[in-house]
């Protein structure tokens, strides 16, 4: 009995360690190898991952789905950055370059016109810069001005040699900030950077003598072309656009040759460039208005309010800059072609952080 009890207890059993047998061996063999397949896909998916824009030689070729990629690394980056930080240290270095650049300015103003009269022709500004700074910074040319023609045209190569060399600084901050916002270092050599800084100075300087001169001469030409009453409208409505192609390839020239690295190619500048030159236009007027009709700083800061006023306007427009740097530099990350001048090379072999290492 106790013998038939044992077979049958052995029968009982062995048809579900059998069917377990079964599963673990059709387990082993086909689960893992189905997970293994999955698992490949998703690597072979993953290699074959393409960024949307990776093969284009151009920005307009990258598609809107790579603009968002571009923007969404660029807000990022703006954060990692501390562009907002960088901004106000070129800032404070661009205020200590204002009033030598003042006084090479008027130095050189000197030379084709009164000096007396520079303080009226900068009314340009007027509408960019928060109220009571555009009348700071006459002020300040007037004052430079009283020492008078003569004394001016003595000392000319003097006064403008130590006042460009004193702004220099300030466009040297500049290009420091550009090289955090392309991730670069900076390799060039006391000489060569002092040189590139310079030109960049000195350039600055001439373009603002010429929209200053012009400012004075184009409405006494349109005059005598007997426009007559539409010369003012011509002006104002001319200048806008006049005024943002002059800045879209003034930032492509600094975009370029600003940061250490192998320059990029004119079209790889140009997103930053166009950018930079809408939103300080906008950002400019937006803050003229906001100051002139909610927040009086000569109220909060007293006799300085008019400094804080030029100081918030600077530091908007260098975070600006910096803004336009970020997106060029990540618009660069985008594609896979070289965006470096000259003939293409491979990755990594651009001299560029933003031509070598890819988003």
């Amino acid at each position: 009995m106790s013998h038939l009890k044992r077979h049958t207890l052995i029968a009982d059993l062995a048809l579900p360690i059998l069917v377990g047998i079964c599963a673990a061996w059709v387990t082993s063999r086909f689960i893992p190898a189905q997970q293994s397949a999955r698992d490949s896909d998703y690597e072979d998916k993953t290699k074959h991952r393409v960024r949307a824009g990776a093969l284009a030689s151009e920005p307009h070729q990258i598609p809107a789905k790579g603009w968002l990629e571009v923007a969404r690394r660029t807000y990022h980056e703006v954060d990692r950055d501390r562009v907002r930080a960088v901004a106000a240290g070129v800032t404070f270095y661009g205020l200590l370059a204002l009033f030598p650049a003042l006084t090479a300015f008027v130095s050189l103003y000197g030379l084709v016109a009164e000096p007396a009269t520079i303080a009226g022709q900068v009314a340009l500004i007027d509408g960019f810069l928060p109220a009571g700074s555009s009348d700071f910074l006459r002020d300040q040319l007037v004052r430079i001005t009283r020492g008078g023609e003569t004394e001016l045209s003595i000392a000319l190569v003097v006064s403008v040699s130590l006042a460009i060399w004193s702004a220099n600084a300030g466009v040297k901050a500049v290009f420091d900030a550009l090289n955090v916002a392309y991730g670069e270092d900076e390799k060039r050599g006391f000489i060569k950077l002092n040189l590139v800084s310079l030109a960049f100075t000195t350039g600055t300087l001439c373009f603002v003598l010429t929209s200053v001169g012009a400012v004075a001469v184009i409405p006494v030409m349109l005059d005598y072309v007997y426009l007559g009453g539409t010369t003012e409208w011509i002006i104002s409505i001319g200048r806008w656009p006049v005024l943002i192609v002059a800045l879209i390839l003034g930032l492509s020239i600094l975009y370029r040759y600003g940061p250490s690295r192998d320059e990029a190619q004119w079209s790889w500048v140009s997103p930053g460039a166009i950018f930079a030159s809408v939103s300080w236009l906008a950002g400019s007027l937006l803050l003229s208005w906001y100051v002139a009709n909610f927040e009086d700083y000569n109220k909060t800061y007293g006799t300085i309010g008019a400094v804080i006023g030029l100081l918030t306007w600077m530091w908007l427009s260098a975070t600006i800059v910096l803004v336009g740097a970020e997106l060029n530099s990540e618009s660069e990350r985008q594609t896979d072609e070289d965006t470096t001048r000259g003939p293409p090379v491979p990755i990594g072999m651009r001299g560029a952080d933003a031509a070598d290492r890819k988003g």
